[in-house]
């Protein structure tokens, strides 16, 4: 990765966008596979404007590297005001706004935020009802963590989550 790509994704990651569970999103979409270690997770929520619904505001989850952090914080900004058929459309290179365009290695981290959001955005998602939290017999949909969690108990292995301290 060259030293400019470098800065931007130092100065996206810094002061990361819409980072969090949105427990009150219309859609959540999740892409990646915990075996490799790469997951993210994007949640959706809309608003009715001019007889049009548009997203309202955008969060996100990752565990990846530090490019796939940048795009997705980037893409929720992005798609805000968009409908979903704009959002869904929109290709990696867009979504990675003004990184610029990601060196081969790292194009599949525009891909993993559009994966995620075209989960969350998708004709099957949209069919389905949110349920709210508070109703009973529903539950929230599982954390990136959980959902982490589960493909390790699956495959017998363990997930151990370590937080880097700001020095590092």
């Amino acid at each position: 990765m060259n030293k400019e790509l470098e800065m931007k994704v130092a100065d996206a990651i810094r002061d990361p966008k819409n980072v969090g569970e949105m427990p009150d999103a219309d859609s959540v979409g999740t892409v990646g596979n915990s075996e490799c270690g790469e997951m993210l997770r994007m949640w959706v929520k809309y608003k009715e404007k001019d007889g049009e619904k548009i997203i309202d505001k955008a969060s996100f989850q990752s565990f990846g590297c530090e490019t796939a952090i940048a795009v997705a914080s980037l893409a929720t900004e992005l798609i805000k005001g968009k409908t979903a058929d704009e959002a869904i459309e929109l290709k990696p290179e867009e979504l990675s706004g003004e990184l610029g365009p990601l060196p081969p290695m790292k194009i599949h981290c525009a891909e993993l935020v559009q994966g995620a959001l075209r989960s969350a955005l998708s004709p099957q998602e949209k069919e389905m009802k949110t349920q709210s939290a508070d109703q009973p017999g529903n539950k929230l949909s599982p954390t990136l963590q959980d959902s982490l969690n589960q493909g390790q108990s699956q495959s017998g292995g363990e997930l151990k989550i370590k937080f880097l301290d700001e020095q590092n």
